[in-house]
């Protein structure tokens, strides 16, 4: 094979967001190695300076079209934080079951749409219609079930429009909730079946790890404990790998994060223990997986995925995993509220000075929002940390370790891995990018 290689991937395709992979090699000696951002910046906590209290969740949603629904719960419940607002068990179910939907909505999108092709050998999923039509269809059906979870509990599909600092306003009907728990029993085979056509070509993966520190939350809620929940997406506080079972309270994200400026990126990147940590599904899973759902076990099993995986590939076989435990975990969640009915609630709040926070597991991994308010209840500053943002430092010391041991494959093989391996981390650029360096010239 050459010893030089010059990969310039301009805008990856099948992410969400612009990023770049430059590679230079001459004579066998690596001299560039490169994961960039250069997507424009924008200032949303910039945005909500001004806005009173109920007005965030809207303005903050617009961070991102897929994972909407997260940035207005965790925003919401800042803001419930800064205000001392408790909610309801019902509200904090129903709010379950509204994050759901978006984790399942989601990791289908993103397994089933983004990365199977590559599993395949295609550039996009068009081409796999007629190769796998049946496979289409079923990963068609379970993202539409998931979307309409999402209208359902949400108002609509994205940026959803039911949340309100200290309860909801709107919750489902029993007839409503026997009707999705119909559809989403119906899916499970369905997504036994994707899980069955990823594993026949999963092959694919590269057999590929590096030590990782893996930063996810740790579930404290003691309403949660002893059900499916307490695999956390919602509630908990904060925890690593390395941290040897301490927990960090969510109040104290900042000295988790620990944001940094790259001079290749318009995202800041973040360093805890290590130069750099992952978060999302495999983080999770590595951090809690004896608490997945039997099913999501199941998953696990078949891809012999277990606890310790370092190999970032595999981070999609984790939301496959996830796919089947939400799905469980949701079924849990409307027996209880069938059980106990449904009814709406009515919501006071006063306004009040403070400074709140919160964290919650979107589906690319944790997400910190952070709000103050003056005793008018209007924003005076806040702050917001991306899960992709948290990653862009962990996939350039991916690239440091991968291109020195498949660079003998030759140029498009190593091009093949380093955009699988982007892609593997699911990102979402644009909502990673909140930082800009500006230089005024006089």
């Amino acid at each position: 094979m050459s010893k030089n290689i010059n990969i310039n991937v301009h805008h990856l395709t099948r992410v969400e967001g612009h990023g770049n992979i430059v590679v230079n090699i001459t004579d066998g000696t690596i001299e560039k190695c490169q994961w960039q951002v250069p997507e424009a910046p924008r200032f949303f906590e910039a945005m909500v300076r001004g806005r009173r209290y109920d007005d965030i969740q809207t303005i903050v949603s617009r961070i991102c079209g897929i994972c909407s629904i997260s940035h207005s719960l965790v925003a919401t419940r800042a803001v419930e934080d800064a205000l001392k607002l408790e909610v309801t068990e019902q509200t904090d179910l129903v709010r379950h079951l509204l994050h759901y939907s978006e984790q399942l909505q989601s990791h289908v999108l993103h397994v089933g749409y983004l990365v199977a092709p590559d599993l395949f050998g295609e550039k996009s999923v068009v081409p796999l219609v007629p190769k796998a039509p049946d496979a289409v269809k079923t990963i068609i059906k379970a993202h539409r079930v998931a979307n309409q979870m999402s209208a359902l509990l949400g108002g609509r599909i994205t940026h959803p429009v039911t949340l309100t600092p200290g309860g909801m306003t709107r919750v489902p009907s029993t007839e409503e909730l026997k009707a999705l728990k119909k559809e989403l029993e119906a899916i499970v085979p369905d997504l036994v079946t994707i899980c069955q056509v990823v594993l026949s070509v999963a092959g694919g993966l590269p057999n590929f790890t590096r030590d990782t520190e893996y930063v996810s939350l740790w579930q404290t809620h003691p309403r949660h404990k002893g059900t499916l929940s307490d695999y956390t997406f919602y509630h908990g506080d904060i925890i690593s790998t390395d941290s040897k079972g301490t927990v960090v309270p969510i109040s104290k994200w900042e000295s988790v994060a620990n944001e940094y400026v790259s001079p290749q990126s318009t995202a800041k990147w973040t360093k805890w223990h290590r130069d750099s940590y992952a978060a999302g599904a495999l983080a999770r899973f590595n951090n809690q997986a004896e608490k997945l759902s039997p099913l999501g076990k199941k998953v696990a099993e078949m891809f012999g995925l277990k606890k310790g995986c370092c190999n970032p590939y595999f981070n999609s076989v984790a939301q496959l995993a996830e796919c089947a435990h939400v799905v469980e975990a949701s079924l849990e969640i409307i027996d209880k509220l069938l059980t106990k009915g449904t009814k709406f609630e009515k919501v006071k709040v006063t306004p009040r000075a403070g400074r709140g926070h919160a964290g919650i597991e979107a589906p690319r991994g944790i997400l910190f929002h952070s709000y103050e308010f003056d005793k008018n209840g209007n924003c005076v500053w806040g702050n917001c940390c991306i899960p992709t943002n948290q990653n862009h430092a962990n996939i350039q010391l991916d690239f440091d370790k991968l291109v020195p041991k498949y660079m003998d494959e030759g140029e498009d093989a190593l091009r093949q891995k380093m955009e699988m391996l982007v892609r593997s981390y699911d990102p979402c650029i644009s909502c990673s990018t909140h930082y800009l360096d500006i230089e005024f010239v006089r």
